[in-house]
């Protein structure tokens, strides 16, 4: 890099770097402070993927992100440093302007544990977040669904709400008080946040209460109303988020920008649904998506002033269009555009190219598909659609008067498009059985039938305790593996005269259309018959009353010829003759009622869109469908307490937590608001998947970089992490009655402690000044916490998570982080003990701590508060002195400073 514009190293190995501009440079932030974010500053945020996976078709992503009262200063440099950094990298990642409180989607997604907004500013040479800094007592508002924000509010009652969590955080107590309305997934996330400033503000330290129930949580409401007052009053309801729906979303709009003269010129172009021929490379445009996002795309011909002046237009554009100032704005180039930015178009082929050559490879291996490994590598069944050959069990039944009709398996894949089918595939996957149910719906079902048919699956959802994947199918919109088990014999008939069971169809003209080259993408359907129907890279089946004319168009192949064969006995068993097109007898128009026009031209190949998968929680907000979407998206972002929507373009995925069954009836309709609000303009009929956790099929695992099929086992819920952690009520006891012994509840009343109360709960006797650390050198590593970590638990996942730490933390006493010039018999002799070697301070030998430790403490009256004595006969067990050692050792270690063991008097 250019070392004059002040850009620092970028570390090759790692996929997210945050910096901070202070005093208009680029500072490094340590990583454990990652999520941590001063409103009075501007941060910049780079994010490449590392896997092979995440960077097909994937772009890297550079934020620089505005702190609500940041300066204007602060804010250009910001816009500079990107402008640098943007072209040090040598590539073009797509650019994000962020603003506090409305982050990006994408933003957020890299802080996987939450964001904690935090007020003023950083002072200069001074560390990011504090390892082991217990003089603290602050207020968080805890924020979000999938996205969790914690902002710094006032110490004082009159900040809670009914509808939030709160987090009061005294430094070694750390109480989490959810509110009466909030969910069960939103005590878990906040949950998880909790335990990550745990982590990485007290190595792990600190004691982390709940309250979940005032009445049943007295202790921990006496603890409370001691740091914040006796509370007057009921607590009010927050005011409800205005998160963006989708009908909003539906509203895009594209405008050409350009320069005219000395002047500015933007004009609207087009509005939804938008064509990708639209964009011309030497051009650039501006994306309006509904006002809450702005996209400006750089065409690769594009002047170097015009991609420089990109963000200043767009908020111009914003300025001129009267949206807020925090309007999100997205910034991408040609050829490097955001999955966000392509699905807003009807389709995307830029490369085109490499999925033709994709999808090839796919064609030939569903030639001889090897089941074992469409098991063994789930990616490819997802690519393919394919769980596996189509070998399996198959069952069948036709909705009629609202009951399930059994089917004769000689019958299977002869439907009627007025009539709803189930069917049921059994297979196995690795020895163990797995079920698909097909909800199959003809164009002219009626809407009585289309609800019987969902019943009907409910029903047999229950029969199967909830193993179904239910796979929502439209005639005309199957699926390769539901042609597959229907071997390329399913035909769909006009009308109820197809054949259920009650005989031949009737003698009387029809016409079929054949379509599909093998088993996996062959489908037949009843059309009208008349000669305009007809098309020249097809094959057509005309049934009269005396013959079966099979009509081969001449752009059909070898391939499409070799499938109809095998469909003329399921429609017919007539005398059969080919026909091919341009030798038809007269017989064959006059029962198409003459000659007409038809396509003759050669069928295109079908366009294939590159687009990339997108996952998104789902959740209502005044009966529309809001949508929050997990970028760089994992396993580990599907929360039992979630329904999750994974869009793959081709299919629909809505995913069921364990957790959140009450919503099950939504999610379907959920997924078919989603594909009518689509600003694309996505055909209605793309299938609806609803997979349920524990039962997910290839087909959804596969896109997901690794799957765990035991991740969830043994999985506690929150209930359970939160009453095994309060069952330990020795410890809230033991800080109760140092409540009371300290008169806690004596604040003054601006609501801030008084110096007893701050003694007790800060353990910041022997400390004078609240000190922060030295900031690291340039380049070096912050590693700290991982390394002073004594907590008993480890996390299991993002919900439950680190929920499991919320047991009596086992620490021993940690004292303030001192200046590293305090050596030479002045330092804590606590401190050295617990501290990693590369933490110590500068000039203490790592092998003889003890020289540099504090003999002597001046017993003054605060120091006597704290004094513990042990003292022992001569003569006593040594096993009964260890336990009168370990007893004082539990009780003192919660106070910090100002603490002496002392021998015999």
């Amino acid at each position: 890099m250019d070392i004059n514009k002040g850009l620092p190293a970028i570390e090759s190995h790692r996929d997210l770097h945050v910096w901070i501009i202070e005093n208009l440079k680029m500072v490094p932030v340590p990583e454990r402070a990652y999520g941590n974010f001063f409103e009075e500053h501007c941060y910049i945020v780079l994010h490449v993927p590392q896997s092979l996976k995440a960077t097909q078709g994937a772009s890297s992503d550079l934020h620089y992100w505005v702190g609500k009262e940041a300066g204007a200063d602060a804010q250009a440099a910001a816009g500079t440093f990107v402008q640098h950094l943007q072209e040090a990298l040598g590539v073009a990642p797509v650019q994000h302007r962020e603003v506090q409180g409305h982050e990006s989607d994408c933003f957020r997604s890299c802080f996987r544990t939450g964001i904690i907004y935090r007020k003023g500013g950083l002072a200069s040479a001074l560390k990011h977040v504090e390892t082991n800094m217990y003089n603290i007592q602050r207020l968080l508002h805890i924020q979000g669904r999938k996205h969790v924000s914690a902002t710094e509010v006032e110490l004082s009652w009159n900040s809670f709400n009914r509808d939030d969590i709160f987090l009061l955080d005294l430094g070694k107590v750390m109480i989490q008080w959810n509110g009466p309305k909030t969910s069960v997934s939103e005590k878990a996330r906040g949950l998880a946040l909790t335990c990550s400033l745990q982590d990485k503000e007290r190595g792990g330290r600190a004691q982390i209460c709940v309250v979940d129930d005032e009445v049943k949580a007295t202790d921990l409401m006496q603890i409370m109303e001691a740091v914040l007052g006796c509370r007057v009053g009921n607590l009010h309801t927050a005011v409800p988020n205005k998160s963006v729906n989708q009908l909003q979303k539906a509203n895009v709009r594209l405008y050409h920008v350009y320069e005219k003269g000395k002047d500015l010129v933007i004009q609207e172009l087009a509005t939804s649904p938008l064509t990708q021929d639209l964009l011309q490379e030497e051009d650039c445009y501006i994306l309006d998506h509904g006002g809450f996002k702005i996209y400006v795309w750089q065409g690769c011909m594009s002047s170097l002033q015009e991609k420089k002046a990109a963000f200043s237009r767009a908020l111009g554009f914003i300025q001129a269009k009267g949206y807020p100032a925090y309007t999100n704005v997205e910034v991408v180039n040609d050829g490097a555009e955001s999955a966000a930015f392509k699905q807003l178009f009807r389709t995307w082929s830029k490369e085109q190219r490499r999925n033709k050559n994709l999808r090839s490879v796919g064609k030939l291996t569903q030639l001889k598909l090897d089941v074992g490994k469409l098991h063994s590598q789930p990616e490819l069944a997802a690519q393919l659609r394919m769980v596996d050959d189509g070998s399996g069990k198959v069952e069948m039944w036709c909705i009629q008067d609202s009951c399930r009709q059994p089917m004769d398996p000689k019958h299977h894949g002869q439907l009627c498009a007025d009539n709803c089918y189930l069917v049921l595939y059994t297979y196995q996957k690795m020895g163990r059985v797995q079920y698909i149910l097909y909800l199959w719906q003809g164009h002219q079902a009626t809407a009585h039938e289309i609800k019987a048919l969902t019943c009907n699956a409910e029903e047999l959802d229950l029969r199967y305790h909830g193993a179904l994947v239910q796979e929502h199918v439209t005639m005309g919109s199957e699926p390769p593996h539901f042609l597959a088990i229907l071997k390329g014999q399913l035909v769909v008939f006009q009308g109820n005269t197809g054949h259920h069971g009650k005989g031949q169809p009737a003698s009387t003209t029809r016409l079929f259309h054949v379509q599909g080259t093998d088993s996996y993408n062959t489908r037949t359907t009843e059309v009208p018959a008349r000669a305009s129907a007809l098309n020249s890279s097809d094959i057509f089946l005309l049934v009269t009353a005396d013959i079966c004319y099979l009509w081969f168009g001449k752009g059909c192949s070898g391939d499409q010829r070799e499938m109809a064969r095998m469909v003329v006995p399921v429609i017919s068993r007539k005398n059969e003759e080919t026909v091919l097109e341009g030798q038809e007898p007269p017989h064959f128009w006059e029962a198409l009622g003459g000659r007409a026009p038809y396509p003759s031209d050669k069928r295109l190949p079908e366009d294939i869109s590159s687009f990339q998968p997108r996952l998104f929680e789902c959740s209502s907000q005044m009966g529309h469908l809001v949508l929050t979407e997990v970028v760089f998206f994992s396993q580990e972002d599907l929360d039992k307490y979630d329904i999750m929507l994974l869009d793959t373009w081709q299919e629909i995925f809505l995913w069921l937590g364990e957790a959140a069954s009450e919503w099950k009836k939504e999610a379907v309709p959920w997924g078919q608001e989603y594909l009518k609000t689509h600003p694309a303009g996505r055909s209605p009929s793309t299938p609806i998947v609803l997979v349920k956790q524990g039962h997910e099929p290839p087909t959804f695992t596969g896109w997901f970089l690794t799957w765990d099929p035991y991740k969830w086992t043994n999985n506690q819920s929150y209930e359970e992490v939160v009453e095994g952690s309060l069952g330990a009520t020795s410890a809230i006891s033991e800080i109760t009655a140092e409540v009371k012994n300290f008169q806690l509840s004596r604040w003054p009343s601006n609501g801030r402690a008084g110096p007893l109360a701050l003694q007790a709960l800060k353990g910041s006797q022997n400390s004078s000044k609240n000190e922060l650390e030295l900031g690291p050198k340039a380049g070096s590593s912050s590693s700290s916490s991982a390394s002073t970590r004594t907590s008993t638990s480890t996390r299991t996942s993002t919900s439950t998570s680190s929920s499991t730490r919320t047991s009596t933390s086992s620490s021993t006493s940690s004292y303030h982080s001192s200046p590293r010039s305090r050596i030479n018999g002045s330092l804590p002799r606590e401190q050295l003990m617990h501290q990693a070697a590369e933490d110590l301070p500068d000039g203490v030998d790592p092998a003889h701590k003890e020289v540099d430790a504090r003999d002597s403490l001046p017993l003054t009256a605060p120091a006597l508060m704290h004094l513990k004595l042990s003292w022992s006969c001569p003569g006593c067990d040594p096993l009964m002195m260890g336990k009168g050692q370990a007893a004082w050792g539990d009780v003192g270690s919660r106070w910090g400073d100002g603490q002496r063991d002392v021998g015999e008097p």
